[in-house]
């Protein structure tokens, strides 16, 4: 298995950021891990032209679940694929928060993803609350079982831990608990695609640094990271792409 290491920009940049993807291709120009940078709609072409024959993948932050008609403000998965993009981020809690996406709508992206031939990268999480009240396992087994489209494999899915309490907070779970919950995902995706579950990759996302990246790519069944606000500058990123590629 690859490692993946992913960074999500969200709503972060313009033209002039091109230069930190740029940056980044030369510090990291062979990892020994895949390496995807998800910037907004709008720099994604751009972005993928400039990486076009390097190591750096682009990916996409969300995808509608059909692939064209009268969806005006939305993009297809087949869209995004002609665009450049070879993943996609879909139900990240904050679109599930925003938007009120629900886990058979983000099965029904991930499913248009993979048709699309781009790989879905499916997040899952649980709030403050549900973490205090002891139903993490619970939610998150939940979202993993409503979210993962039939069909899904080791070569169109990835899975990606963010714990919502501590994206973007600077707080992080304890090593304890991020094993806790991959193992968890581990062993409830092969219940649900079986063998193929061995090698689909699980990413750990929430507050992901230089500073503790080592640590946390040590734990089994962590197979990278999903890199908010560190991904967006290449000497934040490079270290974490080269951490995951020691590992």
């Amino acid at each position: 298995m690859r490692k993946l290491a992913a960074g999500n920009w969200k709503m972060n940049g313009t033209a002039a950021a091109l230069a930190e993807a740029k940056a980044l291709i030369d510090a990291q120009p062979n990892p020994a891990c895949d390496m995807l940078l998800c910037p907004p709609a709008t720099l994604l072409a751009a972005m993928a032209e400039m990486a076009r024959g390097t190591a750096l993948r682009i990916g996409a932050q969300d995808c509608h679940a059909a692939a064209s008609g009268a969806h005006t403000g939305d993009l297809s998965a087949p869209m995004l694929a002609d665009a450049g993009a070879t993943h996609v981020i879909l139900g990240h809690s904050e679109r599930r928060a925003d938007h009120g996406e629900t886990d058979a709508q983000v099965a029904a992206k991930a499913k248009a993803a993979q048709a699309a031939g781009l790989i879905a990268i499916v997040c899952l999480g649980e709030t403050e609350s549900q973490r205090d009240a002891g139903a993490t396992l619970a939610v998150i087994g939940a979202q993993l079982q409503g979210s993962v489209p039939a069909g899904s494999t080791a070569a169109n899915l990835v899975i990606a831990y963010e714990p919502v309490w501590a994206i973007g907070t600077g707080r992080t779970p304890t090593q304890a608990q991020i094993a806790e919950v991959h193992a968890f995902l581990r062993a409830r995706l092969t219940d649900l695609i079986g063998a193929e579950a061995a090698t689909v990759r699980l990413l750990y996302g929430g507050s992901v640094k230089p500073g503790n990246a080592a640590e946390i790519f040590a734990l089994p069944h962590v197979d990278g990271a999903l890199v908010g606000g560190a991904s967006l500058k290449a000497a934040d990123f490079a270290p974490i792409v080269a951490a995951l590629s020691a590992a």
